[in-house]
């Protein structure tokens, strides 16, 4: 398709919007099969994590995304931030413009392969175009992002050679991973919230991607991830041993936009269970260093004191912070899991709520806040891997966190 091909006209407008009812009823069955057909090229299918195509929750949040594009065709701009999102995930994992044309081909032979007859030839040159319209901004959000890791203090293109220096147990099912450059230069400082792409190839399994939250003060020499050690996962079981120690691994620049803004005009508060104590970490001591930061709250939710992540540093914050800072700590093997109406009860009324956690989690806290009247605007919110429904009642825009690899 060339590049005169590729705008949204108003009959393709039109053409997309009627195939939501198809959508609706067969869009997982569509991203199954693309997924499929993605995974059988070994130059693509390294993109991707097998645990999320094991569970099933790429294809279903992909077809939640190609859902909610189709929805929205025709006013792309409630869209902003979940393009955002998708452009720093697939910057962070090295997605290229010459991985496009691969998930293309294989979403349009899945459309045909799934909808049969029903996919005319004016249906699939409307998808077409409606993929590479998106693609086509993707590509280019994608180029601005490459060019400002790659101009910025330490910055770098591409896959970068770190060493696992050090792995300290930061709770009883969390090690904290000190990577150091092998070329022994400075590093992009990074903004607190954000993580890093890791390629990894695990000794007896090969090679593997993933994203991990920077945890370390932002520096130009060294970075840090936590990492939450889940039973049977090969990946995290190997980080959350002292083998890795010394071996290297690859990193992408530092990537997200999970972040503070310049100013509050209200108070913060910080919500977040079990390892979704990541992207928070930076983000709390970050305001604790403002001369002239907002008030912060901390809800910390987790199993046991032994399985709170950077209990250590939370209490310090809070304890230099002359009253600024308070810090809540639920115990779900003591009190049970909190519900929205105990986590609005210890943050201020007018906070600005940022939250990250599993997913069951943040789905049920989300949709409470929502429905005890807590508005949209200040709700801020992180998933790792791709969304599988977090949002799916009571938001305009729905947080979808992959479209393509």
């Amino acid at each position: 398709m060339s590049t005169s091909d590729r705008s949204l006209t108003p009959d393709v407008i039109a053409i997309i919007k009627a195939t939501v009812p198809a959508l609706e009823a067969h869009g997982l069955a569509i991203t199954t099969e693309m997924y499929s057909r993605l995974l059988a090229n070994p130059a693509i299918s390294e993109l991707f994590d097998p645990t999320h195509q094991s569970k099933g929750t790429q294809p279903r949040a992909l077809a939640m995304a190609v859902l909610a594009y189709a929805k929205n065709i025709d006013n792309l701009g409630v869209m902003g931030g979940a393009v955002e999102r998708i452009a720093q995930k697939h910057v962070s994992l090295e997605i290229l413009p010459e991985h496009y044309p691969h998930v293309a081909t294989a979403l349009l032979g899945a459309i045909k392969h799934v909808l049969g007859d029903a996919a005319t030839p004016a249906i699939l040159d409307a998808w077409g175009r409606a993929y590479w319209a998106l693609a086509d901004i993707l590509i280019g959000r994608e180029h601005q992002l490459y060019d400002v890791s790659t101009h910025a203090e330490g910055g770098w293109t591409g896959w970068r050679n770190f060493k696992i220096v050090q792995a300290i147990r930061e709770c009883e099912n969390v090690t904290t991973l000190e990577l150091r450059p092998v070329d022994g230069k400075t590093v992009i400082q990074p903004v607190p919230g954000q993580y890093l792409g890791v390629d990894l190839d695990i000794p007896g399994h090969g090679q593997t991607r993933r994203n991990y939250s920077i945890t370390s003060r932002p520096n130009h020499e060294v970075y840090a991830i936590s990492v939450r050690h889940v039973q049977d996962g090969v990946v995290s079981s190997w980080l959350n041993s002292h083998d890795c120690e010394g071996h290297e691994v690859r990193l992408s620049p530092p990537a997200g936009n999970f972040i503070l803004p310049e100013h509050f005009d209200a108070p913060v508060a910080f919500v977040f269970a079990g390892i979704g104590a990541t992207p928070m970490i930076g983000m709390i001591e970050d305001l604790a260093a403002r001369s002239h930061g907002p008030a912060v709250s901390i809800v910390q939710i987790a199993h046991s004191v032994d399985a709170a992540p950077f209990s250590g540093r939370l209490e310090d914050i809070v304890r230099k912070s002359g009253g600024r800072i308070t810090l809540g700590r639920r115990l779900t093997s003591i009190d049970g899991r909190p519900d929205a109406e105990w986590i609005a009860s210890h943050i201020p009324h007018n906070a600005t709520i940022y939250l990250c956690g599993p997913v069951d989690f943040m789905r049920d806290t989300i949709q409470g806040l929502l429905k005890i009247g807590i508005s949209t605007e200040r709700l801020r919110y992180e998933t790792f891997g791709p969304d599988t429904g977090v949002t799916d009642e009571g938001l305009e825009e729905p947080l979808i966190d992959t479209l393509g690899p």
